[in-house]
C-alpha cells in the first residue's frame, strides 16, 4: 500500500480510509461497504478497505475484486455515481467471486480529486428498502474526504521521496569529490542507489572492448555472489538502448526476453539507467528488485533517472579532480627533479672536477689515495642523485616503468629488509636495448643477489650496476669479443659465503 499511496508511514491514512467506509456503511444503513484505492500505474484496485465482512466471509470470498471489470470497473471508468435496486439484474454485474455474500441494492461513487479518479466508495444491501438520493449525497461527501486524504498522502509521499533522492545524490557527490578511487566511487553510487530505490541490488556496468557491458561493482542485501563479472553480450536489445543513452525499464527480469545474463533468474522488476555526461556514456546503473517484487512506479523511474544523471556528472568531476591532483603532483615532482639536476648535480660535478684537478698536483701517495676515494664517492653520489631524479619523473601512482624503473622498484623494496638503500648505476639506454624477456631474467637474478646479500649479512653498502653496452659471451659460449648484451653486477662489502670479511660480487649477464 505504501508503494501505491507513495508515503513512508501509511498507518494514519489506512485508519482514515477504514473509518470513512465504516461511517458510510453505518450512516446509510447498509450491510456492506468498501473503499477501493486505484493503482495509478496499472489501473484496477490496489487495495480494498471493507466494512461488514467477517473473517469467515473473507476466507470464503478469497480474492477480492480488482476493479477492472463488472460494476466496479464501470464505476471507475465512467467516473459517476451509480445506484441500482437489483445488482444481479444489471448486465455489467459479472465476476462476482464464489462465496461472496448475496448483494442486491447497490450505491457507488467515484473517489475523485479534480479530474483524476483515485478509487471508488460503494455500499450494498441497504437494510431498509433501496438507496436514496440522500444516501448518494452522503457518499459523495465521504468520497471527497477520502480523495483529499489519498491525494495529500501521495503528494506528501512523493515530496519525501524526492527529498531523499536529492539528499542521497548530494551525499554521493560529496563522497566522490573527497578523493575516493575509481572502484570505491562506483561502489558508492551502487550502494546509495540501491538504498534509495528499495532495490535488492545496485549494480554498475561499464562498456567492454568487445562492445558489450560488464558488471564492475555490485551492492546487494546479501552476498553478491557471481554478479560481479557478469557481461551483457554485444548486440543485446537492452545493450542497444543503453549504448544509445536510453533507460530500460523491465517488469520482470526473469521472463523478459531482452535479458540474457544468467543472473536474471533471481530478479524481477528492474531499472537500467545510463550513466551519461556530456554525451559520453561512462556506464550503466541497474537497480533490480527481487523476483516477484513490487514494480517501480513512474515517480521511482523519474527520480532514479535524475539520480543517475547527477551521479554520472559527479563521477566525471571526481575523475577530473583526481587528474588535476595527479598533475599537480607531477608538476611538483618535476620541479624538484629540475632543481636537483640544475643545482645539486652541477655543484657536485664542479666539486668533483676541483678535487680531480687538486689530485693531479699532489705528490704524496696517501693524500692521492684519499682524494681518489673522495672523487669516487662524489661520482657515486652524482649517480644516485640522477637515479632519484629519474624516479621523481615517474608517475607516483603507477610506479616507474621500463627496465630502469623495474630495477629501482626491486632495490627500493629490498631496502627495508637489508637495512640500507643499495646504490644503482645504469650504463647505456637500458629501457631501449634490453628486451622484455631478458629484463625478466635480469630481475630474477637481481632478486637472488639481494637476497643472498641479506642472508650473508654484515654489509654496509651494496652497489648495483646494470650495463646495457656490455660485450658478453653468446649462447654457445664462444670466446672472442662476444656479442652485445647486458651485465648485472651486485657488489656488497659484507661477509663472504665462508664467513670471512671482504665482500662479495655477483655477476649475471646475457645477450640482448
Amino acid at each position: 500500500m505504501e508503494d501505491v499511496l507513495g508515503i513512508g508511514d501509511g498507518l494514519e491514512l489506512r485508519a482514515t480510509l477504514q473509518h470513512i467506509v465504516e461511517s458510510a456503511t453505518e450512516l446509510a444503513g447498509a450491510r456492506y461497504g468498501a473503499l477501493g484505492v486505484v493503482d495509478p500505474e496499472r489501473g484496477g484496485l490496489a487495495e480494498l478497505f471493507t466494512a461488514g465482512l467477517s473473517d469467515a466471509d473473507r476466507q470464503r470470498i478469497g480474492r477480492l475484486p480488482d476493479g477492472r471489470s463488472g460494476v466496479l470497473g464501470a464505476l471507475l471508468t465512467e467516473a459517476r455515481p451509480l445506484r441500482l435496486d437489483d445488482l444481479t439484474a444489471d448486465p455489467r454485474s459479472v465476476g462476482v467471486p464464489p462465496g461472496h455474500p448475496p448483494m442486491r441494492s447497490f450505491l457507488g461513487v467515484p473517489v475523485r480529486l479534480d479530474k483524476e479518479v483515485l478509487g471508488s466508495l460503494y455500499l450494498t444491501e441497504k437494510r431498509t428498502g433501496s438507496f436514496t438520493a440522500r444516501d448518494e449525497n452522503l457518499l459523495r461527501v465521504l468520497a471527497a474526504q477520502a480523495a483529499v486524504a489519498i491525494g495529500n498522502a501521495r503528494l506528501y509521499g512523493t515530496a519525501r521521496q524526492r527529498e531523499r533522492w536529492i539528499a542521497g545524490a548530494a551525499a554521493v557527490t560529496n563522497a566522490l569529490l573527497t578523493g575516493v578511487d575509481a572502484t570505491d566511487a562506483l561502489m558508492t553510487v551502487a550502494e546509495a542507489a540501491r538504498s534509495l530505490a528499495g532495490a535488492f541490488a545496485g549494480v554498475v556496468l561499464q562498456p567492454t572492448e568487445e562492445g558489450g557491458m560488464e558488471i564492475v561493482a555490485a551492492s546487494t542485501c546479501d552476498d553478491p555472489g557471481d554478479i560481479v563479472g557478469t557481461t551483457i553480450a554485444p548486440g543485446s536489445p537492452v545493450l542497444v538502448q543503453l549504448l544509445g543513452g536510453e533507460p530500460v525499464f523491465i517488469e520482470d527480469s526473469s521472463t523478459d526476453p531482452r535479458m540474457t545474463t544468467h543472473v536474471r533468474e533471481r530478479f524481477g522488476p528492474s531499472m537500467m539507467l545510463p550513466l551519461q555526461s556530456g554525451g559520453k556514456l561512462i556506464g550503466t546503473l541497474a537497480l533490480p528488485r527481487r523476483r516477484g517484487g513490487t514494480p517501480y512506479r513512474a515517480v521511482d523511474r523519474l527520480l532514479a533517472t535524475q539520480f543517475a544523471s547527477q551521479a554520472a556528472l559527479a563521477l566525471v568531476l571526481a575523475d577530473s579532480q583526481h587528474d588535476r591532483e595527479r598533475l599537480a603532483v607531477y608538476e611538483d615532482r618535476d620541479r624538484i627533479a629540475r632543481d636537483l639536476h640544475d643545482l645539486v648535480v652541477q655543484r657536485l660535478f664542479a666539486t668533483e672536477m676541483m678535487l680531480e684537478s687538486t689530485r693531479r698536483r699532489v705528490v704524496q701517495p696517501a693524500l692521492d689515495g684519499l682524494l681518489g676515494r673522495a672523487v669516487d664517492e662524489l661520482d657515486s653520489t652524482i649517480q644516485e642523485v640522477r637515479t632519484t631524479i629519474f624516479a621523481l619523473q615517474q608517475p607516483p601512482t603507477e610506479g616507474p616503468t621500463g627496465v630502469r624503473g623495474a630495477v629501482l622498484r626491486e632495490t627500493e623494496g629490498a631496502a627495508g629488509l637489508l637495512g640500507l638503500r643499495p646504490s644503482v648505476r645504469f650504463t647505456g639506454a637500458v629501457d631501449t636495448l634490453v628486451t622484455p624477456r631478458v629484463a625478466r631474467d635480469l630481475l630474477v637474478a637481481l632478486r637472488g643477489a639481494l637476497a643472498a646479500a641479506r642472508r650473508r649479512g654484515g654489509a654496509t653498502a651494496i652497489e648495483v650496476t646494470v650495463d646495457a653496452t656490455a660485450r658478453v659471451a653468446d649462447a654457445s659460449g664462444a670466446g672472442g669479443d662476444g656479442v652485445a648484451g647486458v651485465r648485472l653486477r651486485v657488489r656488497d662489502n659484507g661477509a663472504r659465503e665462508d664467513g670471512t670479511p671482504g665482500g662479495t660480487t655477483v655477476t649475471w649477464e646475457s645477450p640482448r
